[in-house]
């Protein structure tokens, strides 16, 4: 499967353990489920919590959603017992905690044996220092900013304007961009503040994340509109590659929108931008 393809706008954690909750996310508008066994669970659930993971997840109806299984640590007592439960569920992904290294990724892929994709998170300066060949792992198809144990490891304040996590955010970009993997920001914390959620949506998608990840189903409508194209960059696309269009027809050889030249890698990105829109439009329906 081709985890480039998909829309990630929102990601939504879950908990594994609770059946109300793996029920209602049958039904939410998100792009993508990470179904929480770390977390979300509490040690004396968690060992229940595969069996009722493995029965939601058997029992189907979650749509085209991205279907993402986040595993204890392999240095825990459970994550060994959670891949051996797991990995032949109908999940798309594994999602691995606390990865420092393109070793800690490669454990978790001669666990599962089988080549399905592995995402990782990133939450510790080391795996930050280390992201590009995290990324390079073959196995390797998504990044996950844990903002909130990347904090407490580098003993920083929380900002609005998240200034202490630029470099780790901006690293994680860069080396997911390297290697054409994925790439979903962290999450916020005040989930009734809408406000608040998308002025750091809006910084997540400046910068290049993909989406966002959610811990409350209330987050989900603001995420999705801040991670889509809006009408004005539809409109722009449409546009640059009309322009572009009809000077090469003419034979002529530059192109102007809006006072500003066109060339053909603007043209590049307004297409990806009208094949967002149209994927977006599609799950919509």
């Amino acid at each position: 499967m081709d985890m480039t393809a998909r829309q990630y706008r929102s990601v939504l954690y879950i908990p594994g353990s609770k059946d109300r909750a793996l029920d209602k996310a049958r039904g939410l508008p998100v792009d993508a489920i990470i179904f929480d066994l770390e977390d979300a669970v509490t040690p004396d659930a968690k060992v229940e919590a595969r069996a009722t993971l493995k029965a939601a997840l058997d029992q189907g109806g979650y749509g085209s959603r991205a279907k993402i299984i986040r595993i204890n640590g392999l240095d825990t007592e459970w994550g060994k017992g959670d891949v051996e439960a797991l990995r032949d569920a109908d999940a798309d992904a594994f999602l691995l905690p606390k990865v420092d290294s393109a070793a800690d990724v490669q454990a978790l892929a001669d666990l599962l044996g089988n080549g399905k994709p592995i995402w990782a998170m990133m939450e510790t300066p080391l795996g930050i220092m280390n992201a590009l060949e995290i990324a390079a792992h073959p196995q390797l198809a998504g990044f996950v900013a844990g903002t909130n144990d990347l904090a407490k490891e580098l003993n920083c304040r929380f900002r609005a304007d998240r200034l202490p996590m630029q470099m780790a955010l901006q690293t994680i970009l860069m080396a997911a961009r390297a290697h054409g993997v994925v790439a979903i920001d962290g999450v916020y914390n005040q989930f009734k503040d809408d406000e608040g959620l998308k002025v750091e949506c809006d910084q997540g998608r400046d910068l290049g994340f993909d989406g966002k990840t959610l811990i409350h189903p209330a987050q989900v409508e603001v995420t999705n509109a801040a991670f889509a194209p809006s009408e004005a960059e539809i409109d722009l696309a449409k546009r640059q590659i009309a322009a572009l269009e009809e000077v090469e027809a003419a034979g002529q050889g530059v192109a102007v929108v809006d006072g500003k030249i066109v060339e053909n890698l603007h043209v590049e990105t307004a297409k990806k931008t009208l094949a967002k829109a149209a994927a977006i439009a599609e799950l919509a329906k």
